[in-house]
């Protein structure tokens, strides 16, 4: 499934109109830990790029659970990963908590946050906080043509009121379009709570 294709059918579901290259998802997966890791979880794995970039870092006997709303791409990546230690989920990033059992040392995300309205940034942001491990860390990206929109400015205000440390690395060129990564770490709310201090669903 082309993602270019999916970008045209739904643009606001899929926010990529190509793939991301190699160099973004290696620049995506590194300094993360993910050697060490015994739970990560992937937002919008698309058509796979981060999640082969991730696997090639794990150790064995760590799990992978990549959470992809579009069926069209989650079909085939469960058809690809399927019988690994990747567990294909066809559902929305808001539905974090209720799947998946933290705490989750490293979440990686793909999705399109530019394309988010704030309300829903932020529910998905406390999703991922809720489930983190109290030294977990976060990595997603951000297309250098759209850092200065409005809805790219509240998503990076947004990390930096979730997240103690937050840093942003150079542009990657070798992708279409340009990108850059944000990586964050030790979330400011504890493990299984969203913001407000109510309690994550538990994982059934």
């Amino acid at each position: 499934m082309s993602i270019t294709t999916e970008f045209l059918r739904h643009p606001v579901l899929t926010g990529a109109i190509a793939p991301s290259s190699r160099r973004l998802a290696a620049a995506m997966t590194a300094g993360l830990g993910l050697a060490h890791a015994r739970t990560v979880v992937e937002l919008g794995p698309g058509t796979g790029v981060f999640t082969e970039a991730v696997l090639h870092r794990l150790r064995p006997g760590a799990r992978l659970v990549a959470v992809e709303l579009n069926e069209r791409l989650a079909t085939p990546l469960r058809a690809r990963y399927g019988r690994g230690p990747v567990t294909v989920v066809r559902d929305s990033a808001e539905a974090l908590s209720s799947y998946v059992d933290g705490p989750v040392d490293v979440v990686v995300s793909g999705l399109p946050w530019a394309a988010m309205g704030g309300e829903r940034q932020d529910r998905i942001l406390d999703q991922i906080t809720a489930v983190l491990a109290p030294e977990g860390r976060f990595t997603t990206f951000a297309y250098g043509h759209t850092a200065w929109t409005p809805p790219a400015r509240r998503f990076a205000a947004s990390l930096r009121e979730r997240f103690a440390v937050v840093t942003r690395g150079p542009l990657v060129w070798p992708n279409l379009p340009p990108a850059f990564v944000y990586r964050a770490a030790l979330p400011l709310v504890a493990a299984g709570e969203v913001r407000g201090g109510q309690p994550a669903a538990a994982a059934s």
